[in-house]
C-alpha cells in the first residue's frame, strides 16, 4: 500500500483530496502546517482543529508541523525585501516552491511516504519514455478553479512525488462529496488571499513593517511624447529587430508630468494600483504607472486605459526562466518563433503570445497588450492546456 501525506489546511478542498486518496486505497496521513508569525487572530487554531476533526472522521493519523521560523525567513523576509526594492513579488508561488513542495517533501521522507498530496486544482500526467519518465502538469478540468499558475516553478522531482486528486473534478462535485461524507467543513467558504496570512490584509502588514517616507506624486498625461514611439511601433507586425525597443521599460522623469501631491512611500504601491493614492478632484480615477525607488517618486495616470499601464513585449533573461521539463527549452529554441499561451495573473484567461529565443533569454510578445505587469511577478507559459514554464519579470 502506497503511503501519502496530505496537506490539510482546514478547507474543504484538501479534506476531499484526502478522502479521495483513502477511497483509492492509499495509506493517508494528514499534516497541518502551523505558522503563527503573522497570525495574530489565531486562525491556525480554528483551522487545525477543523483539520483534526476531518482526520478523525476519515480515520487517518494527523500531525501538526510548526513552520513559523522557516516561513519568516524564506517567505516573509524575501517578500518584504522585494517590496523595498520596488518589486511586487508573488508569495504564493514562492510558498509552493519552497514550503509546500519542498519542506513538505522533506518531512514526508521522515514518515516514509511515497507521495505528498494537496487540494490544488491541477492535473498531473506521466509520460513514459524508453529510458525514463517525465511528468506534465495540465490545467484543471474546472477552468474557473484551475491553480496551475501557482505551481509554475515546480521541478520534475516535485511533480513526480505529488498527487492532485481534484484535477479531474469540479468544485461543485467537491462540495457534494464533502456533504455526502458529512465532513465538518463541507459548507466552509474558500479561503482568500496570500498563503498563511489568515484574515490579515497584506497592505496593512506592509505599513506596519516598512517605514513611511514622504515623496511626490507626478501625473503623466496620456499624450506625453514618451509614448509616441511605443504606440507607433505597436501597430507594426512584431519582428525580431524591433522587439528590444518594444520590451524596453519606460524611464519616467519629473519633467514628463506635473506634481499633484504626496505619498507615504513608493514601497506601498504597485503598478496598476488605484486605491491608496488618496487624491481627489480628477475627472478619472488615478492609477499607478511606475515608481522611482531612488528618488521616491510615484508616477500616476488618469483612467484605466492610460497607455502607461499597457505593454505587449517583455524580455526575460535565461536565469529567470523555469521550465517544468528541460526538453521544452530545446524544442522552443529549435522552432522560432514559437506560439504559446500565457498569463500574468492567476485568474486571467490564457492570452495568445509568441516566444522569440536569443542567446541570453527570450522575448515574450503578446497579441494583446497586458495591463500593469510588475517587476517581481511571473509570466506563466502554456502550450495548449499544458503548463510548460514560467518567467520572472525582473
Amino acid at each position: 500500500m502506497k503511503r501519502v501525506i496530505v496537506g490539510l489546511s482546514g478547507g474543504v478542498d484538501s479534506s476531499v483530496a484526502a478522502l479521495i486518496l483513502k477511497t483509492k486505497g492509499y495509506e493517508v496521513i494528514g499534516i497541518y502546517l502551523k505558522n503563527t508569525f503573522l497570525d495574530k487572530n489565531c486562525d491556525w487554531e480554528e483551522e487545525s482543529l477543523t483539520a483534526l476533526m476531518v482526520s478523525q472522521k476519515l480515520g487517518i493519523p494527523f500531525y501538526i508541523i510548526d513552520i513559523t521560523n522557516y516561513y519568516k525567513k524564506i517567505i516573509y523576509d524575501h517578500t518584504i525585501n522585494n517590496y523595498l526594492k520596488g518589486k511586487t513579488p508573488n508569495p504564493d508561488i514562492l510558498c509552493n516552491k519552497k514550503i509546500k513542495f519542498n519542506l513538505f517533501l522533506k518531512k514526508s521522507a521522515i514518515l516514509k511516504a511515497d507521495y505528498i498530496a494537496t487540494g490544488h486544482y491541477v492535473r498531473k500526467k506521466k509520460i513514459s519514455g524508453r529510458f525514463n519518465h517525465a511528468y506534465k502538469l495540465l490545467t484543471a478540468l474546472d477552468h474557473k478553479k484551475d491553480q496551475s499558475y501557482f505551481l509554475c516553478c515546480l521541478n520534475q522531482y516535485q511533480i513526480k512525488k505529488s498527487l492532485f486528486p481534484l484535477g479531474n473534478i469540479k468544485k461543485k462535485q467537491v462540495r457534494t462529496i464533502a456533504k455526502s461524507a458529512k465532513l465538518v467543513n463541507a459548507k466552509r467558504k474558500d479561503s482568500q488571499g496570500i498563503c498563511f496570512l489568515g484574515k490579515q490584509n497584506f497592505s496593512s502588514i506592509l505599513k506596519k513593517t516598512i517605514t513611511k517616507k514622504i515623496g511626490t506624486i507626478i501625473l503623466i498625461n496620456p499624450e506625453c511624447n514618451i509614448y509616441k514611439n511605443k504606440i507607433d511601433k505597436l501597430s507594426l507586425k512584431n519582428k525580431i529587430n524591433i522587439l528590444a525597443e518594444l520590451a524596453e521599460k519606460i524611464k519616467y522623469k519629473p519633467k514628463d508630468g506635473n506634481k499633484i501631491g504626496f505619498h507615504e512611500g513608493v514601497a506601498f504601491f504597485t503598478k496598476g494600483q488605484r486605491k491608496g493614492i488618496q487624491l481627489g478632484g480628477f475627472n478619472h480615477p488615478l492609477f499607478v504607472l511606475d515608481k522611482d525607488l531612488k528618488h521616491n517618486i510615484l508616477y500616476v495616470g488618469k483612467g484605466k486605459k492610460h497607455p502607461g499601464l499597457f505593454k505587449s513585449v517583455f524580455f526575460i533573461k535565461n536565469k529567470h526562466i523555469t521550465w517544468l521539463n528541460k526538453n521544452y527549452n530545446k524544442i522552443i529554441k529549435e522552432k522560432k518563433p514559437f506560439k504559446i499561451k500565457a498569463k500574468i495573473r492567476s485568474q486571467q484567461k490564457l492570452q495568445r503570445a509568441t516566444l522569440y529565443c536569443i542567446n541570453n533569454g527570450i522575448y515574450i510578445c503578446f497579441k494583446l497588450p497586458q495591463r500593469a505587469m510588475t517587476e517581481g511577478q511571473y509570466i506563466v507559459l502554456y502550450f495548449k492546456n499544458e503548463l510548460i514554464g514560467s518567467c520572472l519579470y525582473d
